[in-house]
């Protein structure tokens, strides 16, 4: 931590990007993400300075079932161990801003789609949880690098979310997938999804739809990139 703690207090602003997606010791990398957390804001403590600590939509659930969550949203009953993380900055004595992500992607990388893509390469099928009428957010990763510049340029101390798609249906993802990787596309009955998605099923078969109505109003940020299904479209199977 001395390495992060030395950077950041030379640094005119921090921006906190890295989380260990090993879903296996899941807590453990939740407890390593606020401990560097908290390294980071001691460093800037007093300072005004700002640290940009990035979360996820998938963080905070909604309200109601179907309904975006919201920038204000902060815990509806979820006990997701990250939240913890987002606790942690807030708790910070400099100008914190929290960036939720979604399923960030280009034709390389799409998030939790990545991973979809591993599976069905193992299992031989793409598949997703019941009707697959559930959706993730999504944004373009050019249109994400654009909204960390404008929260740091003229951000409040607020919670932003880099959203530009509210929810992509996950059958939609999975039935470009299949295309691209020929594979049969196929339904598994939600009591299975841990047995087939293994980490993968606690998310299989969520509806994560968030807004960011909030954020493009105050930071006037307008996503241009193109969508999730044109960038899976375009991706090189092979």
């Amino acid at each position: 931590m001395e390495s992060l703690k030395s950077g950041a207090a030379q640094a005119d602003a921090v921006i906190q990007l890295a989380f260990i997606h090993d879903f296996s010791t899941f807590m453990e990398n939740c407890a390593k993400d606020r401990r560097a957390i908290e390294t980071l804001g001691g460093a800037l403590a007093g300072s005004g300075r700002p640290l940009i600590v990035t979360s996820g939509t998938g963080v905070v659930m909604g309200a109601a079932p179907g309904v975006p969550v919201t920038e204000d949203v902060k815990m509806t009953g979820n006990v997701n161990p990250r939240l913890a993380s987002e606790e942690t900055a807030q708790a910070q004595d400099t100008r914190v801003i929290i960036v939720r992500l979604p399923q960030v992607h280009n034709t390389v990388k799409q998030g939790l789609v990545t991973y979809l893509v591993r599976l069905a390469r193992e299992k031989g099928v793409v598949a997703y949880v019941g009707d697959g009428k559930n959706r993730w957010p999504a944004a373009h990763v050019i249109d994400v690098a654009r909204l960390y510049r404008l929260a740091l340029e003229k951000g409040d101390a607020a919670i932003y979310h880099a959203v530009d798609e509210e929810g992509v249906p996950v059958k939609k993802i999975c039935d470009v997938l299949g295309k691209g990787l020929k594979l049969q596309v196929v339904s598994i009955a939600q009591e299975k999804a841990q047995e087939h998605f293994g980490w993968l099923g606690m998310f299989a078969g969520l509806d994560l739809v968030a807004s960011s109505a909030r954020t493009r109003k105050a930071l006037r940020w307008e996503p241009v990139g193109v969508g999730m299904i044109e960038d899976l479209e375009n991706m090189k199977y092979e």
